[in-house]
C-alpha cells in the first residue's frame, strides 16, 4: 500500500522560500510552478494542494514576507522610532529576495498577485503606533498619524532599496549612511 503525500508546513515554507528567491533572481514572468518545484524538491501536486496555483502561491510569499517583516518590527517596537528604523534594514539585508519580491510591482503585471492588504498593514502597525505614542508625548509633529508615519517609511525604504540594489561606489558605508539619515528622519519629525 502507497503511503500517503503530506504537504506540511515546512513543505509550504520551503516553496514560499524558493519562489521568493526565483522572482528575484529571475522576474517574476520566468518563474514557473515547475522551477519552484524543482528547486523545493517536490511536485506540482504540493502547489496546488498547498496554494492552488501561481497566483496564489506568489500571494502567499508576498504574505509571507510581510508577516515575517511585521514580526521583526513588534520586536523592536519598544525601542522607538530608531529601533524600527534599525530593524527594518536589518530584515531587508537578511531577506533581499523577500523584501523585493513585496515590494516591487512588477510582478503585477504579470500575474494577479498583491499583499492580502490586512496582512501588510498589519506589518506597519508598530511604526503607526510609535508615531502615535510620539504625538501623545507630545515629542513628535501633529500631523496625520499615517502622514508622518508613511513620510517615515518612504524615507527608511527608499534608503534600503538603494543599499539592495547597490546603488553606490566601492567603500560605500551604508551603515553609516543609513544611520545618520535614520536620526535625521527622527529629528525632522519631532516636535
Amino acid at each position: 500500500m502507497a503511503r500517503p503525500i503530506v504537504h506540511d508546513d515546512s513543505l509550504r515554507q520551503r516553496l514560499l522560500e524558493v519562489t521568493a528567491e526565483l522572482v528575484d533572481r529571475e522576474g517574476p514572468a520566468r518563474v514557473t510552478l515547475r522551477d519552484v518545484t524543482s528547486g523545493a524538491q517536490t511536485s506540482t501536486t504540493a502547489i496546488y494542494s498547498l496554494f492552488g496555483g501561481k497566483a496564489q502561491l506568489l500571494t502567499a510569499a508576498v504574505d509571507d514576507g510581510f508577516r515575517s517583516f511585521g514580526e521583526s518590527q513588534r520586536a523592536a517596537a519598544g525601542g522607538g522610532l530608531l529601533a524600527l528604523g534599525r530593524a527594518y534594514r536589518i530584515w531587508a539585508l537578511e531577506h533581499p529576495a523577500l523584501y523585493r519580491l513585496m515590494f516591487g510591482s512588477a510582478m503585477a503585471a504579470y500575474v494577479d498577485c498583491s499583499p492580502t492588504p490586512a496582512v501588510a498593514s498589519e506589518a506597519m502597525l508598530p511604526l503607526i503606533e510609535a508615531v502615535a505614542a510620539g504625538q501623545a508625548a507630545g515629542t513628535m509633529r501633529d500631523d496625520r498619524v499615517e502622514t508622518v508615519a508613511t513620510g517615515i517609511w518612504g524615507q527608511v525604504h527608499g534608503l534600503v532599496s538603494l543599499e539592495l540594489a547597490q546603488m553606490d561606489i566601492p567603500g560605500t558605508d551604508w551603515a553609516g549612511i543609513y544611520e545618520a539619515s535614520l536620526e535625521a528622519v527622527v529629528r525632522a519629525w519631532a516636535r
